[in-house]
């Protein structure tokens, strides 16, 4: 099963959005996947579930578990300020160093507003993964200017989705 995080703890995020087309992807052909959302996670984490309190967060753990018993990725990451959000940040940091993401394989889809799709982003999120020891796969879409991109939450660029198709296809192959 093919674990897809949305990279943002955002209420109603086209980061979502993406992650359910995505999925639809997967399912068309014929591969099981799951979503795991960071606005799911308990609002407290940062102070009940890292460093001295990891393991204490019954909640978190729960969360934890579902992503370390993942061995591919998709990383839906949305681009604030020039990189991704502090979120997906602290979240990998509660992940058990160096065993969740080890040997394991990962995408990543950027998207942004602007010009850049997220590749920045996309860029400091490897060097993280690369250092956990987590295997990246080298096409990473980058789907800028997204929201002129979508209607009616529908992604509307044909090379947008086939991109997706693409790399949906060499991610089950990696």
């Amino acid at each position: 099963m093919i674990k897809i995080i949305v990279g943002t703890n955002r209420k109603n995020s086209v980061s979502k959005t993406i992650a359910e087309l995505y999925k639809s992807i997967l399912e068309e052909k014929g591969v099981e996947s799951e979503i795991l959302e960071l606005e799911h996670l308990p609002a407290d984490f940062t102070a009940t579930a890292l460093y001295e309190n990891n393991g204490k967060n019954p909640d978190y753990n729960a969360f934890h578990d579902r992503v370390k018993e993942g061995k591919k990725f998709v990383f839906i990451v949305p681009e604030y300020n020039g990189s991704f959000p502090g979120i997906l940040k602290t979240f990998i940091d509660g992940m058990t160093y160096p065993n969740t993401f080890r040997n394991k394989k990962c995408a990543l889809v950027g998207l942004s507003s602007g010009i850049g799709g997220g590749g920045i982003a996309l860029s400091h999120l490897t060097d993280i993964f690369h250092y956990l020891g987590m295997h990246v796969l080298a096409l990473k879409p980058k789907l800028a200017k997204i929201e002129q991109n979508m209607s009616d939450n529908l992604l509307t660029n044909r090379l947008y989705v086939e991109l997706l198709h693409t790399q949906a296809d060499m991610l089950l192959e990696f």
